[in-house]
Order: structure tokens, then sequence, then C-alpha cells
């Protein structure tokens, strides 16, 4: 995935980006990193976790349960992707609206072989393998690393984690969020991230185009 990435970002002429991935996308924009140091300006890793660590070899039953079927639901989703909390669930409610409200030109769904694919590639990224957390010291780029307090599918303390790890980062924990975080604190997270890109006006509309996202 990091090098159709790279493919993509050279047939679009970029010679620089900055790069934010989610989730299995934050894992793509390590690899990115890694592979094409020359071609990353900043990084945002959101709910991330550094190859190898342990404790994150596949996910929890009831998590499995929830999002990694063939047919899943709205509240499966937000039991998920959000806390319990009043204010945790009317955000993801409204997040469900956002997501649902559009009609056309709407991206193509996933498949079921898809989601497979995907889940084995996070399981084989969470292959207990001390030598390899040693990668992310490569990453000398900028990071920010952000997660929710909540999140059952990459837990906070792997962004603590990282951060450790990557020589130039900065860590932000959200509260009272799970991995939908980024959607529930959308507002606080658009300005922590362009604050970290250092982008302001024109500047940011340009970035946010160029920007390659999860």
């Amino acid at each position: 995935m990091a090098l159709d990435a790279i493919t993509f970002i050279a047939a679009m002429g970029f010679t620089e980006v900055d790069l934010l991935g989610f989730s299995i996308g934050s894992f793509v924009a390590q690899e990115i990193a890694l592979i094409r140091p020359d071609l990353v300006r900043r990084v945002v890793l959101a709910a991330t976790a550094p190859k190898g660590a342990d404790g994150i070899h596949g996910w929890a039953p009831w998590v499995i349960g929830a999002v990694d079927t063939p047919q899943t639901s709205p509240g499966e989703y937000l039991s998920v992707f959000f806390t319990s909390s009043p204010s945790s669930g009317k955000a993801g409610q409204e997040a469900l609206g956002r997501m649902y409200s559009r009609t056309e030109n709407r991206d193509t769904a996933t498949t079921w072989a898809v989601r497979q694919a995907q889940y084995d590639a996070v399981c084989t990224w969470g292959i207990p393998d001390h030598a390899a957390l040693q990668r992310l010291a490569a990453i000398t780029h900028a990071v920010f690393v952000a997660n929710g307090d909540s999140d059952p599918m990459i837990p906070p303390r792997y962004s603590h984690l990282a951060a450790g790890l990557l020589p130039h980062a900065t860590v932000k924990i959200y509260p009272d969020a799970a991995p939908g975080f980024l959607f529930q604190h959308h507002a606080e997270f658009a300005s922590d991230v362009y604050g970290v890109l250092e982008l302001t006006g024109e500047t940011m509309v340009r970035s946010i185009n160029s920007n390659l996202f999860n």
C-alpha cells in the first residue's frame, strides 16, 4: 500500500507532501516516510502503533464481532468508534449523519475480501518483534501522534510508545474518545494538525488538497 501511495504521489507530480494516516493508514504513512523520506515533509499519525509492538496482534473478540463481520450496523460502529458517554454518543450520531447525508458520487463500498485483507495486514503489523520497533528511529521528520483515550482497537499507550521511538514527535490524547476521536473532536483536531503543519489561510487549503489521507 505504501508503494502504491508513492506511485500515486509521483503520478500527481508532487515532489514533497505532508502525510496524514488514520488507523491502518497510519501504518502506511510510517512506511512511506521510511521508504521515501525525501518525499515527506511532516507526518500526522492518528490511532497508530509501531510495527512489532506487543499486544496488538489482533483485536479483542467484542471488537471483531462489531466491525469485522460481512454485515455491520451503525450501532456496532458507534460502540467501537465512540465511547458510551452521552457527549461522545452524540458526536458519533452526528458523524454518522455526515457520512450518510451524501447520496451521490459516494465511494464504492469495500468488499468483505478487502476488509479481511486489511485485518490480515493489521495482524501482521502486530506480530511482536522488538527489533522492528527500532525502525521508527529512522523517521526524522516532525510527527504529530494522536488518539482517543478509550480506543479499544489501538489503545493510546501505543501512541506514547510510537512517540517515544520517533526522534521528533509530539503526542496528544483526546478525552472521552475512541478511534473516532478525529470525528468527535474534529475542530480541535483540525486546529492541532494545522498548527503542526504550520499552515494558515490559502496555504492550508492547498495542502489539504494535496495531502495523502487514509
